[in-house]
C-alpha cells in the first residue's frame, strides 16, 4: 500500500482541471490544466482508451457531447483523437503522455481510469497497461483511482509504486440502473480496498456520513470527495473529508 501524498491533502483539486467552456476551456483541457496550474490548484482527470492503446484525457465513452462528433473514443487513433477539437476551445483531446509532460510534477495530479465496459467487472488491461507505461518514470506528486476495483487491482501490480484509490459512492438503483444490485452493493460496501492495495478513497460528497466511510479513515485512509459545487458544500463536506474535488467555483485552501 502506497500512502496518498500529503500534498493531495492540502491543495483543492479543480475537477477535470480548471475548466470553464465560456473562457475557452473545456474539461480536460490542456487549456484548464494550464489555468488550474497557474491558480496553484491540483487537477483531477479522466481516462478513456484509445483504439491503438493510448490512455487519453477524456470523460466520457462517447465524442458527442465534448467535440460534437458521433462515436465512441475506442473506436478511433490517438493521432485522430488529437486533430479533434474540443468544443468551447481550439486544443485537440490529449494524451496522458502529453498530460504529464504539460503537469511536470508542478501539482498534484490525480488520474481517473472511466470504467471500460460499464459492469463494473474484469478488464482486459490495455489501459492499466497504458497507464503504467506512461507513469513510468515521472516525478511528482499523482495518484490513480477508478470505480472499478478490477482496474484499481491491476494497477497494484502493473505501478506498485503509485498511490492507489478507489471512487465510491451509495450506488442506488437511482444512479446506477445497469448494474446488478449484487455489484451495487459489493461496490457500496468498498469490499475491495484492501484487495486493490488502496491508500484512499475519492467519496461522493453527500454521501460522506456514510460508516464506511467513517471505519476506512478510522483505519487510516485518506478521504477525498467529490464534486463539489459551492462554498457551503465545501464547507460541510470538509467536516469529513480530507480534501476536495470541485469546479464552478474556487475552493479555499485549508486552513
Amino acid at each position: 500500500m502506497i500512502p496518498l501524498p500529503e500534498v493531495f491533502h492540502q491543495i483543492p483539486l479543480a475537477h477535470r482541471a480548471l475548466h470553464d467552456k465560456a473562457e475557452g476551456r473545456p474539461e480536460n483541457s490542456r487549456a484548464a490544466i494550464r489555468a488550474a496550474m497557474d491558480a496553484g490548484y491540483g487537477i483531477e482527470i479522466d481516462l478513456q482508451l484509445s483504439n491503438d492503446g493510448q490512455a487519453m484525457v477524456f470523460h466520457d465513452y462517447d465524442l458527442s457531447r465534448l467535440t460534437g462528433l458521433k462515436g465512441k473514443v475506442r473506436d478511433r487513433s490517438a493521432e485522430d483523437l488529437g486533430q479533434i477539437t474540443l468544443s468551447g476551445g481550439n486544443e485537440g483531446i490529449p494524451t496522458l503522455a502529453e498530460v504529464l509532460e504539460l503537469v511536470a510534477g508542478q501539482v498534484p495530479l490525480l488520474i481517473e481510469l472511466k470504467d471500460q465496459h460499464g459492469a463494473m467487472g474484469e478488464t482486459d488491461g490495455a489501459l492499466e497497461q497504458a497507464v503504467a507505461r506512461d507513469l513510468a518514470g515521472y516525478e511528482g506528486p499523482v495518484a490513480v483511482m477508478s470505480f472499478n476495483p478490477h482496474s484499481v487491482a491491476q494497477l497494484s501490480d502493473l505501478s506498485p509504486d503509485t498511490a492507489r484509490g478507489l471512487v465510491t459512492q451509495a450506488y442506488s438503483l437511482k444512479d446506477e440502473p445497469l448494474l446488478s444490485p449484487k455489484t451495487r452493493r459489493r461496490l457500496r460496501d468498498i469490499v475491495d480496498y484492501d484487495r486493490c492495495k488502496a491508500s484512499f478513497i475519492s467519496h461522493r460528497w453527500s454521501d460522506l456520513a456514510r460508516p464506511r466511510v467513517a471505519e476506512l479513515k478510522a483505519a487510516g485512509a485518506s478521504v477525498l470527495c467529490w464534486t463539489i459545487r459551492s462554498p457551503i458544500e465545501e464547507a460541510k463536506a470538509r467536516e469529513v473529508a480530507d480534501n476536495v474535488t470541485f469546479e464552478k467555483y474556487l475552493a479555499q485552501y485549508p486552513a
